[in-house]
């Protein structure tokens, strides 16, 4: 397990790294999904999300984790770092940007509230390493919910971005705008 936090109300938050011999096929139903269009392998075969997620795992720049609540899958999670990705021949990368992907496809019962409390202990994941100081996302233009949470969540929309498969829309939630919004308890 890499980091875990017990979330009120909803239970033990845990991010453990993909093994993809393991999970690829838990990925597989989650990433065609209709509903996660946006994550971009709704075609891909069950070989391929396998061959994605083993060659992810063979990055040092690059770190795919599950999100459990309570034992139970509900999401994907990757990090990378900005100046080793596509983004970051897009945008003036800054020392201590860490980029991040989320993919939220929980069972019925654990979809209440998730998404609000996801995000927040990702956050606190990301800015356990000193160093980090701003988090970078760039969501497809068209994904009207991923942007409202972005909001919600305190990113600054800046430019939008021609990504090799998407166009985006590149926004960043610095550490002092996340600790002035979620103090220490």
């Amino acid at each position: 397990m890499t980091y875990q936090e017990k979330i009120t109300g909803l239970g033990e938050f845990t991010l453990t790294p993909v093994a993809p011999d393991r999970d690829a096929a838990l990925l597989h139903r989650w990433v065609t999904l209709p509903r996660n269009s946006f994550w971009g392998m709704v075609s891909h075969t069950l070989d391929q999300v396998h061959e994605i997620y083993t060659f992810v795992d063979g990055l040092p720049t690059h770190h795919a984790y599950l999100i459990r609540i309570d034992g139970e899958p509900v999401g994907l999670f990757q990090t990378y770092q900005p100046d080793a990705d596509p983004v970051g021949e897009r945008y003036a990368v800054q020392p201590g940007d860490i980029g991040m992907h989320l993919l939220l496809s929980p069972a019925r019962h654990l979809a209440r509230g998730l998404t609000d409390a996801v995000g927040p202990a990702l956050a606190r994941f990301l800015f356990r390493d000193p160093t980090a100081q701003r988090i970078v996302v760039e969501p497809d233009v068209r994904n009207r919910l991923a942007l409202r949470r972005l909001v919600l969540e305190g990113f600054t929309f800046d430019a939008e971005i021609d990504m090799p498969d998407k166009r985006a829309q590149l926004a960043f939630l610095t550490r002092s705008r996340f600790e002035a919004d979620h103090p220490a308890a």
